[in-house]
């Protein structure tokens, strides 16, 4: 892929904010002078204003041996003790921290007092299992308050969190809690979804049985469970906790200890392209200080008086940094939903703004189409008035997505932050200042103060306004990851290689600068794909089939969906032993289950295409590009520099 990215979008509409909110934003334009004339002296000030510090920092940065940075590396501070003692202290413990609603309609509202005093208890549950500062926890976890306990609990701690998202399946549970050494598995008996308990405990239970292969050492000592589908599960009376037994049962007395600012806070993995999950490290300082900072002037938080709600899964890096450590740091009142946007009706989203007088909502532009397609009637059906703010997050947005948002859910009137980061950036990069930028449907607009971003060509030359190519962070950041989890020549090769010679952070994105200097994202330029705001590796997917007993090879490739951004669909070879017993028809299905079953259902693809051959170079690599112009209907590209050029013309009469 050539870094000159071409585009066909032309977008001009803008608009500003109005006098009335810009008069009262609590982000303004000076914030971008001030990081301009000293960008360390401003992230000082963003750390000293936005946490508390149990020992000040005197040094904000220090970048000695790139790629590895330090910040306020001599601060100490607790990063559980920011989130939610100070607030109590500060006499807000009687502030609504989570209104949450289980997708059956059960509700709870916990005060900043008393998930304060739930955080203390499982710290000191953990603590007496034998957990301490450096010690891994995994947490695979619905969408319940326990989650962010569990989160805060072990941070409190001084321990590493590594939350894996309800929705995989047992092999990839084991293999990052493998890859972690985690010594404490939390998770429930289910959680609901789309009507019925999904087993999340089951799941557990495979992934730590002694059958599954690996060959590994299992680390888990505990598995701590949390009632919530009431459904049966197997019991290891050795090793298996009831969270109503045991948390219950902790003293609420629990002194928060001070950490150094660099002490590891989570391991977060995502699909790497070898197909090995990537274990990204973020630790506590500078993380908590970039999530606060970008929460706040991002979502224009006024705390006293908003309700937020960002949507995100507690299994992916949004859920972290903008349902737990970005709002509570900052004391703000958040609702938490369990299920899917369509259960138990269409309305059900549109139903709880209404209900809880939700003021800024953060969603996935997945989730915007998906609402597009079912029409504007249901919004309209509830009261959204209480909506100030509307941001997107996960892919770039559609031009059309963004207006139906604006106008259907903001009443035309609601600015709209189109924010940009990635796991890896820990926070928000990209996005604009809704008291202070013209927003353009479509574009995510400029970095934030403090942020340094540029996008370059493959030589490394900036492309300029008017041209696309290759999104670079040009200077380090306060949230950065600090790391690949036991893989430092990974760290590098992944994120570092390619503009080593600048020392520029590669995104892996591929993005434009209009002729303002704005900034539009055009998505991955490697071949990861984004499926309903989900990373997912074609590398993972092409394993999974592989590992399927009648699969001789498999490419799989991105294609773009109207509902999901992007849909899987893979390519595969059946093994001639398999072909003359069963249908391709009863293949492609048993397939597509076998890679839900192994991955999980985000990862099952939408197509599987039984062929014979596949496009190949002459050294035997893939040309994907040529397979996703088959599954988007398109005509087929360039074709000379496969090893055999009529391949593609067969491919293209099968898939037909």
């Amino acid at each position: 892929m050539s870094a000159q990215i071409d585009h066909l979008l032309s977008e001009t509409r803008q608009f500003p904010p109005s006098p009335e909110f810009a008069a009262q934003a609590v982000a303004t334009a000076e914030l971008y002078g001030q990081a301009k004339a000293d960008r360390e002296a401003f992230w000082g000030d963003q750390a000293r204003n936005h946490v508390t510090w149990h020992k000040p920092f005197t040094r904000v940065l220090d970048w000695s041996t790139p790629p590895f940075a330090k910040w306020f590396d001599d601060g100490e501070l607790n990063v559980a003790y920011n989130c939610l003692d100070r607030h109590v202290e500060n006499g807000l413990g009687d502030r609504v921290a989570i209104y949450w609603e289980g997708e059956p309609g059960d509700e709870r509202r916990i005060t900043y007092a008393e998930l304060t005093e739930e955080v203390k208890r499982t710290a000191n549950m953990l603590a007496g299992l034998g957990i301490g500062q450096g010690d891994r926890v995994a947490i695979y976890l619905p969408m319940i308050p326990e989650a962010v306990i569990s989160m805060l609990a072990v941070a409190r701690l001084g321990a590493i969190h590594s939350v894996v998202f309800g929705g995989f399946s047992a092999d990839s549970l084991r293999s990052r809690i493998d890859d972690a050494g985690a010594k404490v598995v939390i998770t429930a008996d289910g959680g609901y979804r789309k009507g019925r308990v999904s087993p999340l405990k089951p799941a557990v239970d495979l992934a730590l049985s002694d059958h599954n292969g690996s060959g590994q050492q299992n680390t888990v000592e505990h598995v701590i469970v949390v009632r919530r589908g009431g459904n049966d599960v197997e019991w290891n009376s050795e090793r298996d906790l009831w969270w109503h037994d045991v948390v219950p049962a902790a003293s609420a007395e629990h002194e928060a200890e001070a950490f150094p600012a660099e002490n590891p806070l989570f391991i977060l993995y995502t699909s790497g392209t070898t197909g090995k999950p990537k274990g990204i490290l973020h630790t506590s300082g500078g993380y908590l200080v970039q999530a606060a900072y970008t929460h706040r002037n991002v979502f224009d938080l006024h705390p006293e008086s908003d309700v937020f709600w960002c949507t995100a899964d507690i299994g992916w890096v949004t859920g972290h940094t903008y349902v737990t450590y970005g709002p509570l740091a900052n004391g703000a009142t958040q609702l938490m939903y369990e299920g899917t946007p369509e259960t138990p009706h269409a309305g059900r989203w549109w139903e709880l703004i209404q209900k809880y007088g939700v003021s800024i909502f953060y969603t996935a532009p997945t989730a915007i189409r998906a609402f597009m397609k079912t029409g504007r009637h249901i919004p309209q059906q509830y009261d959204l008035s209480s909506i100030r703010l509307l941001g997107s997050v996960g892919e770039p947005i559609n031009p059309e997505a963004w207006m139906w948002y604006r106008d259907v859910i903001g009443a035309d009137k609601a600015p709209i932050v189109d924010t940009w980061w990635q796991t890896e950036t820990g926070a928000i990069m990209v996005s604009p200042l809704p008291g202070v930028t013209a927003t353009k449907p479509g574009s995510a607009q400029t970095p934030l103060p403090g942020i340094s971003i540029d996008v370059l060509d493959e030589a490394g030359a900036a492309v300029g306004n008017g041209n696309g190519g290759l999104l670079v962070i040009t200077e380090p950041w306060p949230a950065m990851l600090r790391g690949v989890w036991g893989d430092p020549e990974r760290f590098k090769e992944t994120y570092w290689e390619k503009f080593a010679q600048q020392g520029y952070y590669f995104a892996g994105d591929g993005a434009r600068l209009d002729h303002d200097g704005d900034l539009w994202l055009l998505g991955r330029v490697d071949d990861v794909m984004n499926v309903s705001g989900h990373r997912l590796s074609t590398a993972e997917i092409e394993s999974a089939l592989v590992a399927h007993e009648s699969t001789a090879e498999a490419a799989v490739v991105g294609a773009s969906d109207e509902t999901t951004g992007q849909a899987v669909v893979a390519f595969v070879i059946i093994k001639e032993s398999y072909l003359a017993e069963h249908s391709p028809e009863g293949l492609a299905t048993q397939l597509r289950q076998w890679v839900g079953e192994q991955i999980g259902p985000i990862a099952r693809p939408r197509d599987v295409y039984i062929v014979g051959e596949l496009p190949k170079t002459r050294s035997g690599k893939i040309m994907r590009r040529l397979l996703r112009d088959v599954a988007e209907g398109r005509e087929v590209g360039d074709t000379t520099t496969l090893a055999d050029t009529a391949v593609m013309s067969v491919i293209s009469a099968q898939v037909k």
